[in-house]
């Protein structure tokens, strides 16, 4: 929509012509505007302490109907004061940042909804948490009125970049993990935990309680760092297991609840793309110089394969991607039915995945014989501790260390000769990674000898960071 029809559906919402320049953050997924942002001053220059204001009519009544049933006082009592109080300082600090340093005279002050403690208006806060604000209060009062988030879309580019820290958090079919990265681009925090939510979803296609239940956990832990580093924006994704569970949406729902921002359920493009952009941001310069690139992320449920130009590393720059339905707890779980595996589960196995790589080949841009291969993921990284003798987690020493083909080999060939207790003695070796790291191994391996790679850089820029660059 361009600025005169915005302006006429603004007026047309609020029952009144605007009083001042905005523009709008948050759109429903039709182009109605739900949420604008309003400049610091009204257009005779009285100060505008509202960042962001609700126009969408639905919500905004939901809201005071909310408000009316004694929702500020409740607000109060549900919500930490010390949190409440962060908010307003960011709230206001992002404000001010709009206001041009050359300015004289009365300026707004206050944070969410003018005011400098407590709760005085919930529909400036849910606008704030709409527009992608870290706002506990907003996202309190979303989880009152049951909101899906999904039904809204923040127009990009509109509002101002985060001044406090952004976090992406991932849950994965093995694995759910965090980031959270500072407004200069220092990287804050960076977690893993082994929730296996997709435990038994190739064969169910239901993700168990259990599983949704430590998910769940570990997202509450994960919230709270999340306040603890004052985060003011947030992207969460499932990938995998949620895609292929049809008891999805139950999850997503308490996982918003939890974390306060609805999982986005990826494509495997859009996995792959988001794990291509993390994993090339920071390549070597001679891998740089090389231009076409091959990354290979290897998920729990999934292996994302992509080939793109690292030279135009702009986004929305072009990638191809083939999602394979291959990942070390779906290739353990249909295969390898003895521990350790025998020769034969081994051999379906290598057999199933070999296909699945060829058939990806095919699908994907030809390579240069010199393309570099780039590994994601805990697999890729467990192998290079263990090829290292790493008895503790050393980033500094895993991230860009080159693996061998036949390095690869040798470990597929070791650790699938050891049971799961074996391996889980291994120094560095993680308890919930023991199981399926030779279904892990075997799919790296079939990767370099499909595609001709004889050797993998690993890279632990992976998906979250490409996440992070996405809201930042």
């Amino acid at each position: 929509m361009d600025a005169d029809a915005d302006r006429a559906a603004v007026a047309r919402l609020l029952g009144r012509p605007p009083s001042g320049a905005f523009s709008v953050a948050v759109r429903r997924r039709d182009g109605t505007p739900a949420v604008i942002e309003n400049d610091p001053f009204l257009d005779d220059g009285t100060p505008m302490p509202t960042r962001y204001w609700l126009v969408d009519d639905e919500l905004r009544d939901a809201v005071s109907r909310l408000e009316a049933a004694g929702g500020v006082r409740r607000a109060e009592a549900a919500v930490d004061p010390d949190a409440v109080a962060d908010a307003h300082a960011r709230h206001g600090a992002e404000r001010d940042h709009a206001i041009p340093a050359t300015h004289a005279g009365p300026r707004p002050t206050g944070g969410v909804g003018g005011t400098r403690r407590g709760v005085k208006c919930l529909h400036a806060h849910v606008a704030w948490y709409l527009a992608g604000g870290d706002d506990p209060v907003g996202r309190w009062a979303a989880g009152q009125l049951g909101l899906d988030v999904s039904g809204y879309v923040v127009v990009r580019g509109v509002v101002d970049a985060p001044l406090g820290p952004v976090a992406a958090v991932d849950c994965g079919t093995n694995s759910t993990r965090l980031l959270v990265v500072g407004a200069d681009g220092a990287v804050l925090d960076r977690r893993m935990r082994i929730t296996r939510l997709g435990e038994g979803v190739d064969a169910t296609h239901e993700l168990a309680p259990e599983a949704i239940g430590r998910t769940l956990a570990v997202l509450g832990e994960y919230r709270q760092l999340m306040d603890r580093h004052g985060v003011v924006r947030t992207r969460v994704v499932a990938t995998s297991a949620a895609r292929d569970a049809e008891n999805a949406p139950e999850f997503l729902a308490a996982a918003a609840d939890v974390i306060g921002c609805r999982p986005e359920v990826l494509s495997g493009a859009d996995e792959g793309e988001l794990s291509f952009t993390g994993a090339t941001a920071h390549l070597p310069d001679d891998m740089v110089d090389a231009g076409t690139v091959l990354v290979v992320d290897i998920g729990g449920g999934s292996t994302e394969l992509v080939v793109g130009d690292v030279g135009r590393r702009a986004p929305g720059a072009a990638v191809a991607t083939v999602s394979l339905d291959i990942g070390c707890v779906r290739v353990t779980e249909r295969f390898m039915h003895h521990d350790p595996p025998l020769g034969h589960e081994l051999a379906a196995a290598r057999q199933a995945v070999d296909a699945d790589v060829g058939r990806a080949r095919a699908m994907l841009p030809p390579l240069s014989p010199g393309a570099p291969l780039v590994g994601l993921a805990g697999t890729v990284s467990t192998i290079a501790a263990l090829d290292q003798g790493l008895t503790d987690y050393e980033r500094s020493r895993i991230h860009h260390a080159v693996l061998s083909r036949s390095t690869v080999e040798h470990w597929l060939e070791v650790l699938a000769g050891e049971d799961n207790a074996a391996r889980l003695s291994r120094p560095g070796m993680m308890e919930g990674r023991a199981d399926v790291i030779a279904s892990g191994a075997l799919i790296l391996a079939a990767v370099m000898t499909g595609f001709d790679r004889d050797a993998c850089l690993v890279s632990e820029d992976d998906i979250l960071d490409g996440l992070a660059a996405s809201i930042r």
